[in-house]
C-alpha cells in the first residue's frame, strides 16, 4: 500500500463519525425475550439488591463488650476428699486460663469445672517416676543424676528405684507421690454443674450511627431478671442461660462433653434495621461446639489443666493437692452489622439497575444477529453506510465507514 493511501485509511478512520439507529423489529419471540430479561433485571434490582440485601442503606459493624457472672452449686463424695460442696469460691483457677467464677469480669470467655483426678497430700520429697520408656531403668547407670525431661515428674537423683514388684524407674526430687496416669471418672464428679447459671452481659455500639444497646432489653425488670432462664420459646430474651440447655441447643450431651471437657461458642447475632423501631434491634442467640470431636482422631480430646491449693502444717511444712481439671470453656462471640438509609448508596445502586438494563439490548441484539433465521436481514437494516461526497453504491454501503441515524424505521 502506497504512503498516500495509508493516510487515506487512517484520516477516514479518524473522521468517521457513529450515531445510532432505531431499528423495531416486531416479532413475538424477540419481543417476548426483551421484556423477559428486562423483568429479571427488574426483579434483581428490586428484589435483591433494595429489598433483601437493602441496597438503600449504609451500613456499620458492631463494637462489643462481654461481661459474665457464673452461679452454681454442686456436691462431690471422693476417697481422696470425701464429701465436699463446691461453690463458685472453690472454682480457683490460675488467671492465665480462666477468671474466677465468682467474680462479674471483662472478657467473652469463662471456665466451668466438670470433673477431675485428685492427688491430695504432695510434699516436696524423692519417689520413683512413672513408667515411661524413658523413665524405665535396670541400674543406677541408667538414670542420670540433675537430668530433667520436660515431659517428665521431676529433677533425677541418679537412681534407680522400684516403682512396684515388676518394674524400675528412676528416681526423680519432686511433688510427691506422683499424679497417676489414669482417664478422668466417668460419670463426672461435678455432674450437678449442668444446673449452673451464667448471666451474660452484652453491650455493643454502632459508631457510624451513634446507637448503643445492650442485651438487657429495656422490658426486663430486676424481678423477672432473678428468676428466668433462657428459653428460645417462653424467654428468648433473658440473659441468663442454664449450662445444660447451651450444651443441648449445640446438639451435645452435657454429662458426655463434662468427662473429659470442650470449648463451646455462645454466639450472639446483632442485625438491625436502624430505619425501623429500636425496639426491633435484639439480640440472637445461637450455641455450637467449637473444638474438634471427631471420632477418628480422638488423640488428647477435651479441655484440661492442672491446678493445686497449697497448705502449711503447724510445723511450717508446705503440703499441697494438685487438681488435673476437665471442664468447659465457653467463649462468648458477638457479630453485628446495622444499616441505616443513605442516598449516596442508593443512587448507586440504581444507577447499576439501569446500566443492567441497557445490557438487555445488548443481549436481545447479539441473539437477533447471531441465531435467529432472518439475522442477515436484520443486519442490513441495522446498519447503513454513507458516503458524504454523493449517493452511496453497493461497494461503498459495504466498505465505508461513515455510519449516521437513519429515520424511524419499522419491520
Amino acid at each position: 500500500m502506497s504512503e498516500k493511501g495509508c493516510c487515506d485509511s487512517v484520516g477516514q478512520c479518524f473522521f468517521d463519525y457513529y450515531t445510532s439507529k432505531i431499528l423495531v423489529i416486531r416479532s413475538r419471540k424477540v419481543g417476548t425475550l426483551n421484556r423477559f430479561t428486562q423483568a429479571l433485571v427488574i426483579a434483581y434490582v428490586i428484589g435483591y439488591v433494595c429489598v433483601l440485601k437493602k441496597g438503600y442503606q449504609d451500613t456499620d459493624t458492631v463494637l462489643s463488650s462481654v461481661t459474665t457472672k457464673v452461679k452454681g452449686i454442686a456436691l462431690t463424695n471422693t476417697s481422696e476428699l470425701g464429701e465436699r460442696v463446691w461453690d463458685v469460691a472453690d472454682y480457683i483457677i490460675p488467671p492465665q486460663v480462666v477468671r474466677r467464677l465468682d467474680e462479674e469480669e471483662e472478657g467473652g470467655s469463662f471456665f466451668v469445672l466438670t470433673n477431675m483426678i485428685i492427688t491430695p497430700n504432695q510434699t516436696q520429697s524423692k519417689c520413683a517416676e512413672n513408667p515411661t520408656l524413658a523413665s524405665i531403668c535396670t541400674s543406677h547407670r541408667d538414670c542420670k543424676r540433675g537430668f530433667s525431661d520436660a515431659r517428665g515428674d521431676g529433677v533425677r537423683t541418679g537412681r534407680c528405684v522400684r516403682y512396684n514388684d515388676t518394674v524400675k524407674t528412676c528416681e526423680v526430687l519432686s511433688w510427691c507421690p506422683l499424679e497417676k496416669t489414669v482417664d478422668p471418672p466417668s460419670p463426672p464428679l461435678l455432674a450437678d454443674a449442668e444446673n449452673f447459671t451464667v448471666l451474660i452481659k452484652n453491650s455493643i455500639r454502632f459508631p457510624k450511627f451513634n446507637f448503643n444497646k445492650r442485651n438487657i432489653l429495656p422490658n426486663i425488670n430486676s424481678s423477672y431478671l432473678t428468676q428466668c432462664v433462657f428459653n428460645r420459646t417462653t424467654d428468648p430474651d433473658c440473659p441468663i442461660f442454664r449450662l445444660k440447655d447451651i450444651v443441648e441447643e449445640a446438639k451435645e450431651d452435657f454429662q458426655t462433653v463434662a468427662v473429659h471437657g470442650g470449648v463451646m461458642g455462645v454466639q450472639i447475632s446483632w442485625d438491625c434495621n436502624l430505619d425501623m423501631p429500636q425496639t426491633w434491634c435484639v439480640p440472637l442467640y445461637t450455641f455450637r461446639r467449637l473444638d474438634n470431636k471427631d471420632p477418628e482422631n480422638n488423640v488428647a480430646p477435651g479441655y484440661n489443666f492442672r491446678f493445686a491449693k497449697y497448705y502449711k502444717d503447724s510445723s511450717g511444712a508446705e503440703t499441697r493437692t494438685l487438681i488435673k481439671g476437665y471442664g468447659i470453656r465457653f467463649d462468648v462471640l458477638v457479630f453485628g452489622q446495622a444499616g441505616k438509609f443513605n442516598i449516596i448508596p442508593t443512587l448507586l445502586n440504581i444507577g447499576a439497575g439501569l446500566a443492567l438494563l441497557g445490557l438487555v439490548n445488548v443481549i436481545c441484539d447479539w441473539i437477533v444477529l447471531t441465531f435467529m433465521s432472518r439475522k442477515q436481514h436484520y443486519k442490513d437494516q441495522k446498519y447503513t453506510y454513507v458516503d458524504d461526497f454523493g449517493l452511496p453504491t453497493k461497494k461503498h454501503r459495504r466498505s465505508s465507514g461513515y455510519r449516521f441515524n437513519t429515520n424511524y424505521t419499522q419491520m
